[in-house]
């Protein structure tokens, strides 16, 4: 039985988290292949206007990843870092995310795992991140990945 506690806990725990999916005209192994080759990332990852400054990624379970952009307002860099966790091609990328120590930043570790099913040809992702520490984080990492995402069907689109 559902308690008052449960329905409590649970909406506080998705308050945390982010789930976007998205269906992207591409095979699936090119959308997966985005997320794991710096050469594609360097073309994609980050809010639109921001820069890549640098793209590092070891695609394996244990293997790490770096991403620096450059922000186009304030000029500053922002680098974010992790390690895959789960890289099941083309189905399934499980990785920690964690932005370098910024002012005015949450000091968080969160979870993505993202999945990519065959919709006959298309591709359609589900992103989940989980383990914001706030929900104003987690609203600023939505719009962010969403222009990402953008960015990434005209990649795709491109390739």
């Amino acid at each position: 039985m559902t308690t008052r506690s449960d329905i409590a806990m649970d909406a506080a725990a998705t308050a945390h988290e982010l789930e976007l999916t998205r269906v992207f005209d591409a095979p699936r192994e090119l959308v997966f292949a985005c997320w794991t080759d710096p050469a594609h990332l360097a073309q994609w990852w980050g809010p639109a206007g921001y820069t890549p400054t640098g793209v590092e990624a070891d695609a394996v379970e244990g293997g790490a990843w770096r991403f620096g952009m450059r922000d186009p307002e304030e000029g500053g860099e922002h680098w974010a870092s992790g390690v895959y966790l789960e890289v099941v091609p083309p189905e399934r990328l499980v990785f920690s995310f964690r932005w370098d120590p910024r002012e005015n930043q949450p000091d968080e570790d969160t979870l993505v795992t993202i999945t990519f099913a065959d919709r006959d040809g298309k591709t359609e992702m589900t992103f989940h991140q989980s383990g914001f520490a706030t929900v104003e984080s987690r609203d600023g990492h939505t719009d962010g990945w969403r222009s990402a995402f953008d960015d990434l069907a005209a990649h795709v689109h491109k390739s």
